[in-house]
């Protein structure tokens, strides 16, 4: 049981990581357009986009899908970047008027790329375990586990300054993809100039 604590935690801090933050910034971008009456919608980008980064995970661990850490840290960037952009492009839209079988499928495949990313650092923390099976899969609920917290604390601040401080669902959707975006931009820069 022990065991499980252990990879479940890296798994759980790796999302987390203040000084990691790329896939915090991801999530906000993902679910900054919704609220909690459409719960639904998120539920479904959310569970979309961990299928694809768990798939991912497995097949990168596994050594069935081999891409180079370099391309893969590009990438994520570029996942957050064009999530972001997406909101303030739709920002005035009803949350029911996007097209959402882009936005599944975007989801999908983003999710493949952080996947990739999260099987660079599982390989680096099991790289002296012989069985891989159930510590991934314990690092990958720390992953869930962490996205829940991020999507849910997300949710609240929207509902505080959209219901209480009465800030417009555009001016936030506006605010928060921007400041992702100006946070993004200079990530996006230093991984394309180590390539």
């Amino acid at each position: 049981m022990s065991q499980f604590w252990l990879y479940y935690k890296l798994g759980l801090e790796h999302v987390l990581d203040w000084l990691a933050y790329d896939h915090i910034l991801f999530l906000i971008a993902l679910v900054v357009s919704y609220s909690f009456s459409s719960w639904k919608r998120v539920l479904w980008l959310v569970t979309i986009f961990t299928i694809g980064h768990t798939l991912a995970l497995f097949l990168s661990v596994y050594q069935i899908v081999i891409v180079k850490s370099k391309w893969v840290e590009l990438l994520i960037p570029v996942t957050i970047l064009i999530t972001a952009l997406f909101n303030i492009l739709t920002a005035k839209r009803k949350e029911h008027h996007k097209n959402i079988a882009i936005l599944y499928f975007t989801t999908a495949f983003f999710g493949i790329i952080h996947g990739l990313g999260f099987s660079t650092y599982f390989k680096m923390i099991a790289a002296n375990s012989s069985a891989k099976f159930f510590p991934l899969l314990e690092f990958a609920l720390g992953i869930e586990s962490a996205q829940i917290i991020i999507v849910l604390s997300v949710l609240i601040l929207a509902f505080i300054c959209q219901e209480i401080f009465k800030i417009s669902r555009r001016d936030w959707i506006l605010v928060v993809s921007a400041i992702v975006i100006g946070v993004i931009l200079p990530i996006l820069r230093d991984n394309f100039l180590a390539l």
